[in-house]
């Protein structure tokens, strides 16, 4: 999207600069892995094809997305690096996919036997990732229990569909419960029951190419769980998915977005004053109160209210009162601001503003969901390489 500050009084600023940066550094933790970088949910609000395109120019070996229309629009945007995606529901249409080379990942039977019908459909072999649930208990074929498996199920079954040609089964994979807490019991248990789940594919005669469990929490502090392949996403937007464990800096990651508005109203206030719905906060003192038009409907957690910090005239200031549908108080004290003033609500916290960790805190939440929130009404502008205009 275009950003034209007349129309549009807040932005987020992506640095691809720093995607690149990233990715370097997620390659070097995966050893001799491929890495692939996952682009789910628009980039987690970074914008899907540009961010790709850097990650790739970083040294992606592959994409990720869940949706499939997700991994259609990095096709037409000509992405032609090996691309996977996996969370659909039944009656998606995976012809295209399937026309264009994309993996497909399976969980269940229903959704082998509607890849099978567009491999014919499109008279070519469907590339197949056969996903298993190790003890996520979320997405996935059940491996765990005892007696016949539903993943030994789907393992056969998408065997026979490989011996008729329709299928070539290429992956196994899974997701971790607790790789944020390395050393939790569940992740040496999934460990070993992703490898009994390989051992069973490659019994049934599948040659697998790929072989992946690890997120960006694995990949920065599990290197046995690397496989053929990891799966960062979160990190590759210069976030740390461990925040109890190191900070982005402690990884050498770069944050990706910053996220800019300005200042609409001032007004000087006596103390008492009560600010915004319902009042819960009241100025102890004579104040400015700086007017910012950006709230909920674009992005901003309602439960950073009195809760969470900006950056404006040089220093953090608090957000006063409830965050509202489109806009949010600043208690900017004595500090001399103007209308029109920038706010920088949250960005890499090199220049003293707040982090998105910090907001995550403010708001009881993690990183991942501050940086994906924001919505169409808040454009992209980015800079550090390919469409920034330097």
């Amino acid at each position: 999207m275009d950003f034209d500050p007349t129309i549009h009084p807040a932005y987020a600023r992506i640095d691809l600069a720093a995607i690149r940066h990233n990715v370097g550094v997620l390659r070097a933790r995966a050893g001799s892995a491929a890495l692939m970088a996952v682009v789910k949910a628009d980039a987690c609000g970074h914008g899907l094809v540009p961010v790709a395109r850097a990650a790739v120019a970083g040294g992606a070996d592959w994409l990720g997305t869940a949706q499939l229309g997700e991994a259609l629009q990095l096709r037409a945007a000509c992405l032609k690096v090996p691309l996977l995606t996996w969370l659909h529901a039944p009656g998606a249409d995976y012809a295209p996919a399937v026309a264009a080379d994309i993996d497909l990942g399976v969980s269940a039977p229903w959704g082998l036997a509607e890849v099978v019908r567009a491999a014919a459909a499109t008279g070519r072999t469907a590339r197949v990732q056969l996903k298993v649930d190790t003890g996520l208990a979320r997405n996935g074929a059940y491996a765990l229990g005892g007696g016949r498996t539903d993943y030994a199920d789907l393992v056969d079954r998408a065997a026979a569909a490989q011996a008729e040609g329709s299928v070539e089964v290429v992956g196994v994979f899974t997701h971790f419960a607790y790789a944020d807490a390395p050393t939790h019991p569940s992740v040496r248990s999934q460990q070993e029951a992703f490898a009994d789940a390989v051992a069973l594919a490659e019994r049934a005669g599948l040659a697998l190419q790929v072989r992946h469990m690890s997120n960006s929490a694995a990949t920065l502090t599990t290197p046995d769980a690397a496989w053929d392949m990891v799966r960062p996403g979160l990190a590759v937007y210069g976030l740390s998915p461990v925040p109890d464990l190191g900070n982005s800096a402690d990884f050498d990651l770069v944050p990706a977005m910053t996220a800019v508005a300005r200042v609409a109203t001032l007004k000087r206030v006596p103390a008492g004053q009560g600010v915004s719905y319902g009042h819960t906060f009241t100025t102890t003192a004579p104040t400015t109160l700086a007017d910012v038009p950006v709230g909920y409907a674009d992005g901003i957690p309602r439960h950073v209210s009195n809760a969470a910090s900006v950056w404006l005239g040089g220093a953090q200031r608090p957000i006063a009162g409830r965050v509202c549908m489109d806009q949010i108080v600043i208690d900017a004290g004595d500090a001399e601001v103007a209308c029109g003033d920038e706010v920088v609500l949250f960005g890499p916290g090199t220049g003293g503003e707040p982090t998105a960790q910090d907001w995550a805190e403010a708001a009881g939440t993690i990183n991942y969901e501050i940086v994906t929130r924001f919505g169409p009404r808040v454009p992209r502008v980015y800079v550090g390489g390919e469409g920034s205009g330097e």
